[in-house]
């Protein structure tokens, strides 16, 4: 039997509805497809069954994937012993790409801002999450729980909150209830302003979203530039991704050439 590892953040799903709800969730769509943390393969023989005709696993626990290779819910030809967050996925896949798990909570957010540097290539992610970070990830501007990634994401993908998951369809169960979340990419391909410049925008913003963007963003205002209002007067929370792109292009054009 596979122990989960606490050092890893490892809680396995038990439950075969849900495995196969979460499987149902990514459209069989003829691209290759990567399971992250396969664990005890649960996951994986929905996937496997579903018909994905390019599948591979990428897991970092050695004792995880021959387990699974020993119980022939997987080849071994279509399972990768590796980090993900360390992997080089260019040297996986040339073309698109959908990206499917149940993502260890203590590292989910890494794995979405990887997922951005391989926008282009990443079609689709199905992933089940702590909750709150999935609400937070699928929450509209004006909301409480709206942040940083809601607006990285939000802005190359169009994201869905699927379905909640209980604590108590793991081993171990975990503390807290987790969140099943679809990432759809979307047409932009260019946000049409500095994209480094943007996402430092974006994160000033949010670090002290209380302030009125006038105060919070004073630190990376070009010297002299005072936000207009009403945008200086409203907090990060009120702005739509397309919002920050206007004021990452607002505040360039004040910016030394």
């Amino acid at each position: 039997m596979i122990r989960p590892k606490k050092s890893l953040g490892q809680h396995f799903l038990t439950d075969h509805n849900i495995a196969r709800k979460i499987a149902d969730s990514l459209a069989v769509t003829g691209l290759a497809v990567l399971e992250i943390g396969p664990g005890t393969g649960m996951l994986t023989q929905y996937l496997l069954q579903a018909g994905h005709s390019d599948f591979t696993v990428i897991e970092v626990d050695i004792d995880v994937a021959q387990q699974l290779i020993l119980m022939n819910i997987i080849p071994e030809s279509q399972v990768i012993i590796a980090d993900f967050l360390q992997f080089d996925l260019s040297g996986l896949y040339v073309n698109k790409f959908n990206i499917i798990g149940n993502f260890p909570y203590n590292i989910s957010s890494q794995i979405f801002f990887k997922v951005l540097s391989y926008r282009s290539q990443v079609e689709t992610v199905v992933c089940m999450i702590q909750k709150e970070v999935a609400i937070r990830i699928a929450a509209p501007p004006g909301n409480k729980d709206y942040g940083i990634l809601s607006v990285l994401l939000q802005a190359f993908y169009s994201i869905e909150y699927l379905f909640t998951v209980s604590e108590n369809v793991f081993f171990p169960p975990p503390k807290v209830k987790s969140g099943v979340i679809r990432l759809n990419r979307n047409h932009i391909e260019e946000l049409g302003c500095d994209e480094l410049l943007f996402f430092k925008v974006v994160k000033t913003a949010f670090n002290q979203r209380r302030k009125t963007l006038r105060n919070a963003l004073k630190s990376i205002l070009p010297p002299g530039m005072e936000l207009p209002d009403p945008l200086g007067s409203l907090r990060a929370e009120r702005l739509s991704p397309g919002n920050f792109i206007e004021l990452t292009q607002l505040i360039s054009r004040h910016l030394p050439s």
